[in-house]
């Protein structure tokens, strides 16, 4: 898939837990999990939304795009 998420990277730098980040912005750690492995297919605007404001980043520093 050339859409790859760095999740862990941002949950990395700013230091937060999968369990933090879930619980603040309201989805289960399941599906955390399928984002943070590249399993998801799609991500609501709002999650992603959600995950920017807690991480205090921009959707650039969460998705790339590789051919």
């Amino acid at each position: 898939m050339p859409i790859i998420v760095n999740l862990d990277v941002m949950m990395a730098k700013r230091k937060m837990s999968s369990s933090e980040l879930s619980e603040k912005i309201g989805i289960s750690m399941a599906n955390l999990s399928i984002l943070k492995t590249n399993k998801g297919k799609a991500i609501r605007f709002s999650t992603l939304e959600a995950i920017c404001r807690e991480l205090d980043c921009q959707p650039g520093d969460i998705l790339e795009y590789k051919d």
